[in-house]
């Protein structure tokens, strides 16, 4: 079944941040039904997430303070586009800033949403490999804890408690999947 597109027949910017703006559509759907709905638009083109490979076996994660839930987190490095700043080169940047590496091998591998029904962020998964040592000044207010964690105990990861960032397990099981089939 193919599904018509719903319509938007009024737009309006309702609040805006640094980081956020939030929009008001006014939608109508092919059976008629006219709903308003509100939106989360992000600012820049959306962000990467680099699952950094030390070696065959292990990643690179970082632990750093997250705002939103008030706590230390562990995940793979990440941050956001700049403008006309290709995928690749924006996870090469952020890998440099947050764990003091560059990749001479980077692999675009899926681009995600968070919650697509009010959000419209994209999240860039990015595979590094082939690491040398590289870094650049970022703009993290402290430095980040650079950690390891093995590939084959991505379960246990996902079960941490400081693991809830749902980019960094859907990341971990997908590039996980990959390196699987190249064996």
């Amino acid at each position: 079944m193919t599904s018509k597109l719903p319509r938007i027949t009024s737009f309006k910017v309702v609040a805006k941040s640094r980081l956020f703006q939030i929009e008001q559509l006014d939608i109508t759907f092919s059976n008629g039904n006219q709903v308003e709905y509100e939106r989360l638009k992000g600012s820049s083109r959306g962000g990467v997430l680099v699952v950094a490979l030390k070696d065959l076996d292990t990643v690179y994660m970082i632990r750093e303070y997250s705002a939103g839930v008030e706590r230390y987190e562990l995940m793979f490095p990440k941050g956001r586009i700049e403008t006309d700043e290709p995928v690749e080169l924006a996870a090469n940047r952020e890998l440099q800033e947050e764990i003091g590496f560059a990749a001479r091998k980077l692999t675009h591998i899926k681009s995600m949403t968070l919650a697509p029904g009010y959000m419209g962020h994209l999240t860039h998964v990015v595979l590094a490999e082939d690491l040398y040592p590289a870094t650049l000044e970022g703009d993290e207010p402290e430095p980040l804890e650079v950690t390891t964690w093995p590939i084959a105990q991505f379960e246990q990861l996902a079960m941490q408690e400081e693991v809830t960032e749902a980019r960094t397990i859907a990341a971990a099981f997908i590039v996980r999947a990959i390196l699987e089939q190249r064996k």
